[in-house]
């Protein structure tokens, strides 16, 4: 890095150079001993840091308490919300179903093809920070800022949001309360239960996926049966017509392209593993078996859940543009009717509530950690990298609550106007994030070979590199590029091409603002350390975080491998598959 002597001028210290990390990044932890089967991994310094790690003690440190069990169903139901259960209907109805199948397979794919990539460094460097941190390592100090601070507002600004459509929903039930009733009542058991610690999060995101994975599974189930006419000939089924005649794709290309609005939605949250990894228990092993089962989430919760909507409810069906915000327009709830299950209703209303609570549950944690690394990088207030005796970022959910609650206000007064710039703002940052891993992907995997790292140290690999980050950068590029031809062409010109890619601009603000800030206060003597520029990435930082030493990966997964063998064969089948799962 550059530093500025005394005289102020400045100089390169010991092959760091202009573009490389701070030098809170250079310091390894060896706190390991060889006398265990399987050589210790290597202490985070947020999570498990050494009790003479003076800038963590001072800190505190967050807890691995995330079993493989809440790594597993945060990967495969975490994300199902009311993008799948309210607004995959009103795809069909743009473009038919055979469209929205077709759109929600490709930002599958996209976002698979995102996570494998994501899932390579997380499984390698468990750290709460995840792609923000990774980008300021291997690209630069302020694309990490920017990444970091683009999601933080897309989480925090999803909370209001969230709120709405719990109230309205809820308000099926209860239709004289109002909705900031509802939503005060939504917000603060789930404000608290973040104080407990990083565990009850994780079982509260466990139960809670756990009854939207059953009902998508039984919605499935059923809805092949009334498509194929097995409810008995009181309730008909339509067999293949809504795929026939033409039914099937409509719209043409700007009907495509105008599915991946919901498509986005459906599936943002998706990373959210990978800042979990941070706080799970042995990350070289859960985190690629999470990462291997968002493959099922996207192909049987996503694309299987689409092709049942398509086969059972024609495009035209007025149903589909009858939003009420609540179970009566969703498309399961359509199809358990049909099917003859009339109180499906209350139910699948029920089953949103606790998707929409898990959301919530969420968007907390992952905006709280987010500016707690933020603040541990000295990207932000260091106040807020603090955390409790629980492993608790206080001050970084205080924060959440009251950015969160003054968005709130602001869909409730001036009839949304502002609500729905702040939404607007973060339209596209679920984009912008999903892009940049594949940045990032490629800066990681290239200065591991120019620091001589083997690939056998990575506990999970991304198949098809570089082809698989190379086709994610395209096709990101290719999604950026629909949306413009959408908001300008199709939505209304301009002022919607502003609107879409205003969170694309906040993203391109706060990265030439960091450059710039960087580059004046260095120049004019007020920071001893140059923090801008890209890095160096033979002098890029793998060690921080780092489950194990350099080369040692392959001696240590295989020991691993050993020891897992031998406590399979120590116990019986169904005990060592409880284990497993629980």
């Amino acid at each position: 890095m550059v530093k500025r002597d005394s005289q102020g001028s400045s100089s390169t210290e010991d092959g760091l150079d202009r573009g490389s990390q701070s030098n809170r990044y250079s310091r390894v932890i060896d706190d390991k001993s060889e006398t265990s089967d399987v050589a210790p991994l290597i202490s985070n310094p947020f999570v498990d840091a050494p009790q003479n790690d003076a800038a963590a003690s001072d800190l505190g440190r967050t807890k691995r308490l995330l079993g493989a069990r809440h790594m597993m169903i945060i990967a495969l139901g975490g994300a199902i919300g009311t993008g799948i259960f309210l607004f995959a209907g009103a795809s069909i109805a743009i473009a038919g179903p055979g469209t929205t199948l077709l759109s929600y397979a490709t930002v599958g794919l996209f976002v698979y093809s995102v996570i494998m990539q994501l899932g390579e460094m997380a499984s390698f460097l468990p750290t709460s920070g995840a792609f923000a941190s990774f980008g300021s390592r291997y690209v630069s100090q302020g694309f990490g800022f920017a990444l970091g601070i683009g999601y933080y507002f897309q989480w925090a600004f999803s909370i209001p949001s969230e709120l709405t459509a719990a109230a309205v929903i809820l308000q099926f039930w209860a239709p004289h309360i109002d909705v900031w009733v509802w939503a005060l009542i939504i917000i603060i058991p789930m404000f608290l239960i973040q104080f407990i610690n990083v565990r009850v999060w994780g079982e509260v995101e466990y139960w809670s996926s756990l009854g939207k994975i059953l009902l998508i599974l039984v919605f499935i189930l059923i809805g092949i049966l009334y498509d194929a006419g097995a409810m008995g000939s009181s309730h008909p089924g339509p067999g293949l017509s809504n795929f026939t005649n033409g039914a099937a794709f409509i719209g043409g290309f700007g009907g495509f392209i105008r599915t991946f609005v919901n498509a986005f939605y459906s599936f943002g949250g998706a990373e959210l593993v990978a800042l979990a990894a941070g706080e799970c228990e042995k990350p070289h092993r859960t985190v690629p078996i999470a990462i291997k089962a968002t493959f099922f989430r996207i192909f049987i919760f996503f694309i299987l859940s689409i092709f049942v909507m398509g086969l059972c409810i024609n495009y035209k069906d007025p149903i589909l543009n009858l939003y009420t915000g609540d179970a009566a327009a969703s498309p399961i709830t359509i199809i358990f009717q049909r099917a003859g299950f009339g109180p499906a209703t209350h139910v699948v209303n029920a089953v949103l509530v606790t998707a929409i609570l898990s959301a919530t549950n969420s968007c907390f944690f992952a905006t709280s950690r987010m500016m707690m690394t933020l603040a541990r990088e000295e990207k932000l207030p260091r106040v807020f990298g603090w955390v409790n005796g629980r492993g608790v970022p206080v001050p970084a959910l205080f924060v959440t609550l009251l950015i969160s609650s003054l968005t709130f206000l602001t869909s409730i007064w001036g009839e949304g106007v502002v609500f729905q710039w702040f939404l607007n703002l973060t339209g596209m940052s679920a984009l912008v994030t999903w892009t940049s891993i594949a940045i990032i992907s490629v800066r990681f995997r290239r200065g591991l070979k120019l620091q001589g790292y083997p690939l056998s140290d990575l506990p999970y690999k991304q198949p098809l590199y570089p082809l698989l980050p190379i086709l994610t950068l395209i096709s990101g590029a290719a999604m950026f590029v629909g949306n413009a031809y959408v908001s300008i062409a199709i939505n209304g010109g301009w002022k919607n091409f502003v609107a879409t890619f205003s969170g694309l601009g906040l993203f391109t603000c706060l990265w030439c603002g960091w450059e710039l800030t960087s580059h004046l206060r260095f120049k004019y003597g007020r920071a001893d350390v140059y923090r801008g520029g890209f890095v160096d990435l033979q002098c890029a930082d793998y060690t921080t975080d780092a489950v194990w030493d350099k080369a040692q990966g392959e001696r240590i997964l295989e020991e691993d491998r050993m020891e897992v063998e031998r406590e399979k064969r120590s116990m019986p089948r169904w005990k060592w598959y409880m284990k497993s799962i629980y």
